[in-house]
């Protein structure tokens, strides 16, 4: 299934995140909550491990990483969670801060509950130190309205970050 128009970097998407993230460090203080950062471990062994956090008002958004790998031992990663002061956009980004990943990935999927995903990339390094983020190949994964996850047969097993930028749901009347 191919990813839905506008949800992956590239093109016009790059474009609005590059500009999102700027009016977001443009605004006045306060205009955007705290980001609220929770470490967890990624355990090998073949088994599907979950992690989930919920932020906003009432836990209103919540990001839950969902994966499998192999080899090496546990790895401290970050989830770090924020809203906009409207509480309207909501933000999930899952990684490892020493940068690469040691594991091998045999599936992953980061889900959000409570918004629409609008921006969708995952990483096989995370920026760290003098290095840059390295993004995925757009065939090993997929950007739905809810998940960004492992294309299977594609996916290289190589993961390190996740980042989501999602809007509230709209409520039908």
């Amino acid at each position: 299934m191919a990813a839905p128009s506008g949800r992956r970097q590239g093109g016009g998407a790059s474009l609005w995140a590059a500009l999102l993230l700027a009016a977001v460090a443009l605004r006045p203080a306060g205009a955007v909550s705290e980001p609220t950062t929770v470490a967890f471990d990624v355990r090998p062994g073949g088994v599907v491990h979950s992690f989930s956090h919920s932020v906003g008002p009432g836990d209103k958004y919540t990001c839950a990483f969902t994966y499998a790998s192999q080899g090496g031992t546990n790895e401290r990663w970050q989830m770090s969670l924020g809203t906009g002061e409207d509480h309207q956009h909501f933000t999930c980004t899952i990684w490892r801060p020493q940068g690469k990943s040691y594991l091998y990935f045999t599936q992953f999927k980061a889900e959000v509950r409570g918004a629409e995903i609008e921006y969708g990339m995952a990483y096989s390094k995370a920026a760290f130190e003098r290095e840059s983020d390295v993004p995925l190949k757009n065939e090993e994964f997929e950007v739905t309205k809810t998940a960004v996850s492992h294309r299977p047969g594609a996916f290289k097993a190589e993961l390190s970050k996740l980042v989501i930028v999602a809007k509230a749901m709209r409520s039908e009347l």
